[in-house]
């Protein structure tokens, strides 16, 4: 079964990051042999207007059967707003917090990110759950290119 793996900006950056290629080039591997399909949003489309060429270039290039969009619902707005209030994450991660309610609405398998400050972080991961939980949600699997 192919997985649904959301992935945010940072992903799609480390395959141009000294740092974070290798990992990152492996996780695309797996996307571009049809054993995950990559999910993205309008945040990751909106993160990317100011990436460099090369990095918007790549989720451009995909196929639709590489890749999936999903629509901003307002309960993922919603879900993100909960994520603040509840101080997960301040204000100034409300894209970070779009991301993970994205990924939680649309019930995908996985979300990778390189961002570990405000997503793959134990602390934060155990904070966006408990608010998952409590509302009746999936809890999200959250994890690095690198432990795909």
């Amino acid at each position: 079964m192919i997985q649904r793996i959301y992935i945010d900006t940072s992903v799609l950056g480390g395959l141009f990051d000294a740092e974070f290629a290798v990992d990152t080039k492996h996780f695309f591997d797996k996307v571009e042999n049809g054993d995950i399909k990559i999910v993205y949003s309008e945040i990751t489309d909106d993160e990317l207007e100011s990436a460099p060429a090369k990095v918007r270039n790549y989720l451009k290039q995909l196929t639709s059967k590489q890749k999936e969009f999903v629509e901003i619902t307002l309960e993922a707005v919603n879900l993100a707003d909960t994520y603040i209030r509840d101080k997960v994450v301040g204000k100034a991660s409300r894209a970070d917090c779009l991301h993970i309610a994205l990924a939680t609405i649309h019930k995908v398998d996985i979300l990778v990110s390189w961002n570990f400050k405000h997503i793959v972080n134990i602390n934060r991961i155990r904070g966006y759950n408990s608010v998952n939980l409590r509302l009746g949600h999936q809890t999200l699997e959250i994890r690095t290119p690198k432990e795909i």
